[in-house]
């Protein structure tokens, strides 16, 4: 009602235009649910990806890091490292459609060049590696929190 002239206007709202019937609404569900176990494999496949990329580029940053791993490790050794990261990096780019199998293989063969030479350093250095407390997978605890979360 407009205060003003005390002249007033009825609007009538109808749910019925531009709203999903039951039968709409119970296919999206039945597709949503087709598509469920699809999606899951895609999120492992990218995880599982982004894994291996992470750890590669995080590897070649130490190695070049003369303030960090680079500066630790002898030049057969940083060579070695270099080496493997850049291959599994040019892997990746000509592999984008890899398999979460074949994406988990190539991390675990660079982590079985790179973790003996990382090792040999915190032993040098009296410490212990990253893992020696029980992660048989050198997974940190930083790791452990990442992979805790609920799938969506």
């Amino acid at each position: 009602e407009d205060k003003g002239t005390s002249k007033s206007e009825k609007i009538t709202i109808t749910a019925d235009k531009g709203r999903l019937s039951e039968e709409e609404i119970e296919r999206m569900v039945k597709e949503a649910e087709e598509y469920a176990e699809e999606d899951k494999k895609v999120k492992e496949r990218i995880d599982a990806k982004n894994g291996l990329e992470g750890y590669a580029y995080s590897l070649k940053a130490q190695v070049t890091d003369e303030k960090k791993l680079g500066g630790k490790i002898d030049e057969d050794d940083k060579e070695t490292i270099e080496k493997a990261v850049k291959e599994t990096i040019e892997w990746l780019e000509s592999n984008d459609e890899a398999t979460k199998e074949e994406l988990d293989e190539k991390k675990s063969e660079l982590e079985k060049i790179a973790n003996p030479i990382i090792e040999k350093v915190y032993k040098a250095a009296g410490g212990a590696p990253p893992g020696a407390d029980g992660g048989a997978d050198g997974a940190t605890e930083e790791d452990d929190d990442f992979n805790d979360h609920e799938d969506l």
